[in-house]
């Protein structure tokens, strides 16, 4: 729970004698200064550096290191003896310390009234989400550097002393899943940003996606007050491990790495399983070899703060082998627990209960699992929605009870059958409040990860997904049900728009994205084809995804373009509100999935020339999008993953 406001303001004006603790932390002059007080952990480091950066884009300065400075930062857990004398100035340490992640920003009263700015963090990431709020305070966007919203410009800042805030997680481990990434991330950090480095743009391997990359996913993370992910793993990317830096990166940025339900114990079967070296992934025939294969990772990770994921599979995501019967699987994947209890205990960590881990009953392990599976009780299980949004199970009353809890795989981009969404991220805000909030009452609290081929075109949907996550009471369905401090999920689309293009834009765009959702929540722009994914090739050789007009009739049909035409007409008539400094993050944001959703509706409804010309638009809008701001994005954005039919021309 997140504390703001009263509670606060209360207890700083009573620590001042002045009425008022308002504290100008910038005065147009002098760059902003802070002081670190103690030891702090490395990605402290990170997050100084961050809102140094923030501070020359906002004031015109870097934020300076200064013995008399404006701002005071404290990370409790490597600075106990700074405690006592914290307590005294009216600080809530034990609050700080009760919650993981949690952190306190507020002014320090110092004689007649307030003259600098606390920030207290329990831990290190508590400690740099508290710096980054000082960013956020200023207008800078968490997606200052991956959609390129670039902030105002300010002459003077001021901390309010109602900004007073005591913050800490609703869920202890949030976080993202960069999976399906071969069209986009991947694309272009083997393309782009890889090659954009220091040593001046040597080649890099196929799929490569290094420290570089990582470290501007893990800064996205922290801007997000998120700590966890998930790394890319299809066939063609190299396991995160693998990569020299990588595990290094996360350490510093304070990252828990995990994977995915079909990656044991840290391991990326795909990239690192050898048939011809360990011989099958068989645990039945071959369990040396496997549980060779796991000690590996776990002696590789150990003293590094990571979560496990416990069970198997098989390499490509498909069911584990050398088991047939219900009773064969049941005793297989059983045995598989067991052992990695003890792989865990004796080469990570002799407290196994105390190392983070998580079972992911996906596809056939639910069953398994329902038919006696023994899951150690403070494992946490983790749920999955049904590819498309929807939750396809939530724990009973006897799982809500469990020592380690819930959590919740959730898809905000999907590869597979009966249809792949690869393209834009278009779920609805409404769709996602609702099944995380009924994941949260059913007390999954302990892990939240959101599937994302790219974490740049998912913008909105991931940052809905995550503020839930971090404080799930903070949003809220209706007015009605409003609390103090709390938006409703309309008025946090709305904030988000103000926060990237202005509170004016804003104001304007919101119905229109609003409508925007409504028509991809009715038929996503990659579902405008009525065939299934693996069989439309199958069924027309061609490449044609043919379209059904028992879905629309013809008058719903041209509703449809009628509603997506008065969409794109809104969008390019407010573009003149937005400063020209974010005009490439209101393309990637706003201009590139309306026109690209509208043009994907003709494409598919209309007639042959008309379809022709709205395909062209397509490529046109995707091309543009590729060469923005002196091509930084170049290879992100593909109108057609996977080359499905649906996506083809005059299809």
């Amino acid at each position: 729970m997140n504390i703001r406001c009263a509670f606060l303001s209360a207890m700083l004006v009573a620590g001042c004698a002045s009425a008022s603790a308002d504290v100008v932390w910038f005065d147009g002059s002098h760059p902003v200064t802070y002081r670190v007080e103690g030891r702090t952990s490395p990605v402290v480091s990170v997050a100084l550096d961050m809102f140094a950066g923030d501070m020359e884009l906002v004031t015109g300065q870097r934020a300076v290191s200064g013995k008399d400075a404006a701002i005071l930062i404290y990370e409790l857990d490597t600075n106990k003896g700074a405690a006592a004398s914290l307590r005294k100035m009216g600080v809530p340490v034990d609050s700080i310390l009760g919650r993981h992640d949690a952190f306190y920003v507020a002014p320090q009263c110092h004689g007649s009234a307030a003259s600098r700015l606390l920030v207290v963090g329990g831990n290190g990431r508590g400690c740099a989400y508290g710096i980054l709020e000082l960013s956020r305070l200023a207008g800078v966007s968490p997606w200052v550097w991956w959609g390129d919203v670039v902030p105002e410009r300010k002459a003077r800042l001021v901390f309010k002393e109602t900004n007073a805030t005591l913050q800490a997680p609703s869920v202890d481990y949030r976080g993202i899943f960069i999976n399906d990434e071969d069209w986009s991330l991947r694309n272009w950090a083997w393309k782009t940003y890889e090659r954009g480095g220091a040593d001046g743009g040597s080649d890099t391997p196929f799929g490569f996606m290094g420290p570089k990359t990582y470290k501007a996913v893990f800064q996205l993370l922290l801007r997000l007050r998120a700590n966890a992910l998930w790394p890319a793993m299809h066939a063609g990317t190299p396991g995160f491990f693998t990569v020299e830096g990588n595990k290094e990166m996360a350490d510093s940025c304070g990252i828990l790495i995990g994977t995915s339900h079909c990656e044991p114990l840290l391991r990326n079967n795909v990239a690192e399983w050898s048939v011809k070296e360990r011989g099958d992934y068989n645990y039945i025939t071959n369990r040396a070899q496997v549980q060779r294969y796991w000690a590996e990772r776990l002696t590789q990770v150990k003293g590094s703060e990571e979560i496990f994921t416990i069970g198997m599979r098989g390499i490509h995501d498909g069911s584990m082998e050398g088991v047939n019967t219900r009773e064969e699987k049941l005793d297989g994947l059983q045995q598989v627990i067991d052992d990695q209890r003890e792989l865990l205990g004796k080469y990570y960590c002799k407290d196994v209960e105390r190392v983070p881990q998580v079972f992911i009953p996906y596809k056939e392990v639910l069953e398994i699992m329902e038919s006696g599976l023994r899951v150690p009780d403070d494992v946490t299980l983790m749920w999955c929605d049904d590819n498309y949004g929807y939750m396809t199970r939530l724990p009973d009353g006897g799982q809500q009870s469990r020592k380690g809890g819930g959590g919740v795989y959730y898809h905000l981009s999907y590869w597979g059958r009966p249809h792949d969404y690869l393209w834009l991220t278009t779920t609805q805000p409404g769709l996602i409040y609702s099944e995380m909030r009924a994941a949260y009452d059913h007390n999954c609290r302990r892990i939240w990860i959101a599937n994302v081929h790219d974490p740049k075109v998912a913008a909105y949907d991931l940052e809905l997904f995550l503020d839930m996550a971090w404080d799930v009471h903070g949003i809220t369905h209706s007015a009605e049900a409003r609390k103090a401090g709390a938006v409703t999920l309309e008025e946090h689309l709305q904030r988000w728009l103000a926060t990237q293009f202005g509170r004016e834009a804003a104001r304007r765009l919101f119905p229109a994205m609003k409508e925007f959702y409504r028509l991809c929540g009715m038929r996503k722009p990659e579902f405008m084809g009525w065939t299934q994914v693996e069989l439309d090739k199958k069924k027309y050789p061609g490449g044609k995804s043919v379209p059904s007009m028992t879905e629309f009739t013809l008058k719903e049909a041209y509703e449809r373009m009628n509603d997506f035409a008065r969409i794109e007409a809104t969008v390019d008539v407010y573009a003149n509100l937005v400063r020209e400094e974010v005009r490439d993050a209101y393309f990637a944001h706003v201009l590139y999935p309306a026109h690209a959703s509208a043009a994907m509706s003709r494409k598919m409804l209309l007639e042959p020339e008309q379809s022709l010309q709205a395909y062209d638009e397509i490529q046109q809008l995707t091309e543009h999008y590729n060469t923005m701001n002196g091509g930084k994005w170049r290879g992100l954005m593909s109108a057609s993953p996977r080359d499905l039919p649906v996506l083809a021309k005059g299809a």
